[in-house]
């Protein structure tokens, strides 16, 4: 990994210090809080996870806490927070913690990794921000103050490109890599916002080169907002819902109740037990 000093680094890091906010898994970044807060803010803003969070922090205080329940106790915990397999998937984590590692959240990269629902970002992020580790941190929020100030594009591409890659690496200081990663991410979030970013707050606005193109307009494939009203992952949000209120098994009549569409509500319930999130269960009732 070829590293070079750059221009951006002192006034991001300046302006991080002054201006990041206060996050409970920030103010206090122990490993499993750290490794929690990724699973959680993945495609969910930072208002709706730090509820949950404290909640789930409070409950399950280590990975321990959280094998030691059944997995269906934490999809109710994770509440409305939406794509409800990272519960699962957190739930899977925590046992396989426990099992390889005595409990307690690996340091290295490659352990992460192993670990099931961490892939490259995510193993990356617990690395960086829990253990001080030096590696490229690639979240939407960092991904797009990146394609601005040194691209000159309004927005990067959809999926990450072995080039922009390359970028963030080269851009990766030698010393506070870890503060990087945060600070450029908490510029992308709080500044450098996908609809409406406050040039006149960026520290390095002056160095920006889609600022000095004159920011023009995305010019790749229509970004579209994800459809949600009538989707799928309504249909199966509102199954979950009755499920999570109850701590009895729940009647067939009961989901039933949630959706009209007979064919797509049934195909959502099936999904729902393919994916494990759902347990049916031999009187004919459901349960998480």
């Amino acid at each position: 990994m070829t590293t070079t000093a750059s221009p951006l680094h002192e006034p991001v890091l300046a302006w991080f210090e002054t201006h990041a906010r206060s996050l409970p898994w920030r103010d206090d970044p122990a490993p499993w809080r750290v490794m929690v807060s990724e699973f959680m803010l993945q495609q969910t803003p930072v208002a709706r996870v730090r509820p949950v969070f404290e909640a789930w922090m409070e409950r399950w205080p280590t990975p321990a806490d959280l094998a030691a329940e059944p997995v269906g106790e934490a999809v109710r915990a994770w509440g409305r927070l939406g794509y409800p397999r990272r519960a699962q998937r957190l739930h899977g984590a925590a046992v396989a913690i426990v099992e390889r590692h005595g409990g307690e959240v690996p340091p290295a990269y490659e352990d992460l990794i192993a670990l099931p629902g961490v892939g490259d970002y995510t193993g990356s992020a617990i690395a960086s921000f829990a253990f001080g580790a030096r590696h490229v941190v690639l979240d939407t929020n960092v991904r797009r103050v990146f394609a601005r100030a040194v691209g000159g594009r309004q927005y990067p591409d959809r999926s990450v490109t072995a080039a922009e890659r390359q970028r963030a690496a080269t851009l990766l200081p030698r010393h506070d890599a870890a503060r990087w990663a945060a600070a450029t991410m908490e510029l992308g979030a709080i500044v450098c916002t996908a609809s409406s970013p406050a040039c006149g707050q960026c520290p390095i606005d002056d160095q920006c080169r889609w600022r000095a193109l004159g920011c023009p307009e995305h010019d790749g494939p229509p970004r579209k907002g994800q459809a949600w009203a009538g989707t799928d992952r309504q249909v199966r949000g509102k199954l979950l819902a009755v499920l999570r209120a109850s701590v009895e098994p729940v009647p067939k009549a009961d989901l039933d109740r949630v959706w009209g569409d007979a064919d797509q509500r049934e195909r959502c319930l099936d999904s729902l037990i393919d994916d494990a999130l759902v347990t049916p269960l031999p009187d004919g009732t459901f349960r998480l």
